[in-house]
């Protein structure tokens, strides 16, 4: 990430469409298209895994850490694909235009993917996707099994399946999985079909010279395939239960710290094999985007670690991550990976040095730049280096025009204005702050789309300290303006940002 560009940052399910949530259909080749004529070079999105409606949607909780997010599926490809007649998708119910209701959107889709798969099964054309799922074995069984056991299991938690499933004997693994040999046929489909969406809208991506920015969190859910199928490597344990838990300690910000409740690693057998786990998922998401955000970088130089029966952070303990004996297996495998180090929050000089030394960008963020050390903070624009990715914010943060109206202080406020040397209204903020990641020394920008657009604080993705009412913003098409278009194409050029390889 060299060169000097800049791109958007908005999640497929965001994207506009009929049936109740963004998906890999005609919007976001429209929304491709309109990155390309705006000389954008990046797309940024969250990560693709299936959410969950009992863990409140979000991206970043998954029972599969290689599996794709089925809700994505397009209708519209499954019927040019001859997968469903179109008058399946009728009626279409009246899904809110500017919030996702997972609730619903999950019923219809269901409803959808069974008669998509009873259609596939009475066709002929089965070798693309007996191809799939042969080069996709590694995971793509396992995480069938898993969801096909699960809804056989009235949804309990896999540690509390019969034992001789619980512990993956052999015979008993056998004999369930033959019982239930259409279910796990049916999820293999659907990711089959997902896996095919994305990489049909990612060609067409890159033809138009940009390159999509993916994300994987550095925790795994406790409930989830992967740690079904290789318990050895998470801190669990006889019975199969987590005994240290991950998190951060208490800081300026919670006096009880944040308990986040993954099992941690077992870094030292995932040492003793090779960091093949590791490698095999990394491997995996380098093929899914052209660049990778890795969250919370940090735990892998050092971790918190928090007996699993507390219930703060508070009595938690560090550990060492495992440094560059990871990293040395990631770049021997793949030389020239593009990798960004999410470095947010409490970071010490030994986490930076480390990112320094991989040569890996790290983040900024221009609403972190307000506070009381504003000539020091390395957030504020002329503390800014080339190798970073700049943002205006976050999707765990406010939008720019939310934060300005509602969240800042008026001290920050003042600092801000004065900062710029003028007053500034709650009506222009955005594009205040557009300009001054533009116009930063950052080799790379990125602009959620809301801050693009000057939304308020309903249109934030994430509130991190609320459980519910996240990850449910939508893209209202009308507001993909040409007059949009033009001013980020125009301010793009004018920050020598404008995509070099069109």
């Amino acid at each position: 990430m060299k060169k000097r560009a800049s791109g958007i940052f908005l999640h497929i399910s965001s994207l506009p469409s009929l049936y109740g949530i963004g998906d890999l259909g005609p919007n976001a080749y429209t929304f491709a298209d309109f990155l390309a004529e705006a000389e954008q070079s990046y797309w940024q999105v969250l990560p693709l895994n299936p959410t969950r409606l009992d863990n409140y949607n979000c991206p970043y909780s998954s029972h599969s850490a290689f599996a794709g997010n089925t809700l994505l599926i397009s209708p519209e490809l499954m019927v040019r694909d001859g997968l469903l007649e179109s008058a399946y998708l009728e009626p279409i119910p009246e899904f809110p235009k500017e919030r996702v209701n997972y609730e619903k959107v999950t019923t219809y889709k269901e409803i959808l993917f069974h008669r998509a798969y009873e259609q596939f099964r009475k066709s002929n054309k089965k070798a693309d996707y007996e191809d799939f799922c042969a080069s996709q074995a590694f995971w793509l069984n396992d995480y069938a099994g898993f969801v096909a056991f699960k809804n056989h299991f009235q949804g309990r938690l896999w540690s509390e399946w019969p034992k001789e499933i619980r512990d993956r004997e052999s015979s008993a693994l056998q004999g369930l999985e033959k019982q239930l040999e259409q279910a796990i046929d049916k999820e293999k489909f659907l990711q089959y079909l997902f896996y095919r969406q994305w990489f049909e809208m990612k060609s067409y991506c890159n033809q138009k010279g940009i390159q999509v920015i993916g994300d994987t969190p550095i925790y795994v859910d406790y409930d989830s395939a992967e740690v079904w199928t290789h318990p050895e490597i998470f801190s669990l344990d006889e019975e199969k239960k987590p005994v240290l838990v991950s998190g951060v300690p208490p800081d300026y910000f919670s006096s009880t710290g944040q308990y986040w409740g993954n099992p941690v690693y077992r870094w030292e057998e995932l040492k003793q094999e090779g960091y093949d786990w590791w490698i095999k998922r990394i491997g995996h998401n380098q093929k899914l985007f052209d660049i990778l955000r890795i969250d919370h970088f940090r735990g892998f130089v050092d971790f918190w670690a928090i007996p699993a029966e507390e219930k703060t952070a508070v009595k938690g303990g560090w550990e060492q991550g495992p440094r560059h004996q990871l990293f040395d297996e990631v770049l021997n495998h793949f030389p020239g990976i593009q990798i960004i180090a999410e470095d947010l929050g409490i970071i010490t000089d030994e986490v930076r040095e480390f990112i320094r030394e991989l040569g890996f960008p790290g983040m900024k963020v221009l609403l972190f730049a307000w506070t009381e050390d504003l000539p020091q903070n390395p957030y504020a624009p002329h503390n800014h280096i080339h190798n970073c990715v700049l943002f205006t914010g976050t999707h765990d943060n406010n939008t720019a025009r939310g934060w300005f109206e509602s969240e800042a202080s008026k001290e920050e406020r003042e600092r801000f204005c004065r900062y710029l040397g003028r007053e500034v209204s709650k009506e222009e903020v955005h594009w205040v702050l557009v300009r001054m990641a533009m116009s930063s020394i950052a080799d790379t920008a990125i602009i959620p789309m809301q801050d693009l657009l000057g939304l308020e604080e309903s249109a934030r993705m994430n509130h991190p300290a609320v459980p519910k009412g996240n990850w449910e913003w939508r893209l209202l098409p009308e507001l993909l303006t040409r007059e949009l278009l033009i001013k980020l194409k125009e301010m793009t050029e004018l920050y020598n940002r404008a995509n070099q390889e069109l």
